[in-house]
């Protein structure tokens, strides 16, 4: 084993045995406190009223806030489509600190990718560490979307029964917001404080819409505005709406289980190169020292890979 991978084995275990160090440290120490202070965010609701608070559409004409709401999601700018990811995500930062992670990342990469081989490597490394914090981003977006989905059936039939009951469109907010956990209560509350603040009501819900980024939720507030120009029965409205949310999220879980097997086969095809390199590297590296004095193979390597995840990934997701 040369002296670089030396390096390279000690710098990853120095940064997994602090990581651990911290999670245990955490765990034991801070478990309480967190616990606590979830508690009472739960209870008082203060982070939702200090976004409601601090949000910039308060701040505009009514006319400026219908031209940015008509925009369509082509017309956004690069900086706002990051902003409505960092909010799907459910993560508070600005697209800035998102910005300043990718390029850590790709340092981080670059380097590792100069003490191993140098040059050309050390692009490969960049490019490809760049795009973990966006990766992980999105995965957070999607899990949250999900946990989404999975409460808006029930959160729409709360608010068919409220509004039976008598109550208006605001309260039915509010009580989804008081009686389901996050993320959904998170967003109708923040929704509903909005409305408090003096936000027009339309507006607030075209924000819930975008900052959720799920159809069903479109869906939901195209029928509230259509409804509060037209009228109509909305608690029925709600009521055909949860159905088909329902039905939704469970032909999505019957398309997940039958397209299970080729997302196994794309992480196993994708997984197994890099192993394997890492194994004859490790075991005999004079044997793998030709492919390492020719990177540009590495790179064709890379770029297959790429190429075939995109093409069972277009296979296994689609729209429906």
């Amino acid at each position: 084993m040369g002296p670089t991978l030396v390096a390279f084995a000690t710098f990853f275990a120095a940064i997994f045995g602090v990581s651990a160090v911290y999670s245990l440290v955490s765990d034991i120490f801070l478990r309480d406190r967190t616990r606590l202070r979830e508690r009472i965010e739960e209870e008082l609701r203060s982070t939702q009223r200090a976004r409601a608070k601090q949000s910039m559409l308060r701040a505009l004409s009514a006319s400026e806030v219908h031209g940015i709401m008509e925009l369509a999601d082509d017309q956004r700018t690069w900086w706002e489509r990051l902003q409505d990811l960092m909010d799907q995500a459910g993560l508070k930062a600005e697209p800035a600190k998102l910005i300043w992670w990718t390029v850590a990342a790709a340092g981080i990469g670059g380097l590792l990718g100069f003490l191993i081989r140098g040059g050309l490597l050390a692009l490969v490394g960049a490019g490809l560490l760049s795009v973990v914090p966006i990766w992980y981003v999105q995965h957070l977006r999607t899990q949250r979307q999900g946990n989404m989905r999975s409460q808006l059936a029930d959160a729409f039939e709360l608010m068919s029964s409220t509004l039976r009951a008598g109550q208006s469109m605001a309260q039915s907010l509010q009580a989804v917001a008081s009686d389901f956990p996050p993320p959904i209560a998170e967003e109708f509350m923040l929704c509903s404080e909005q409305q408090n603040l003096g936000l027009d009501p339309e507006i607030a819900l075209r924000q819930l819409s975008r900052r959720c980024g799920i159809i069903e939720l479109r869906i939901f507030v195209v029928a509230v505005l259509v409804q509060r120009q037209v009228g109509g029965n909305l608690s029925d409205i709600l009521q055909g709406l949860a159905h088909v949310v329902r039905e939704r999220f469970r032909i999505a879980g019957l398309i997940n289980t039958l397209t299970a097997e080729g997302r196994l086969q794309a992480l196993v095809l994708m997984a197994l190169p890099p192993f394997l390199l890492l194994v004859m590297v490790v075991m005999n590296r004079e044997y793998t020292q030709s492919l390492l004095d020719h990177p540009q193979l590495l790179v064709g390597m890379a770029v297959c890979m790429l190429l075939g995840w995109l093409w069972i990934r277009k296979i296994v997701n689609f729209d429906f």
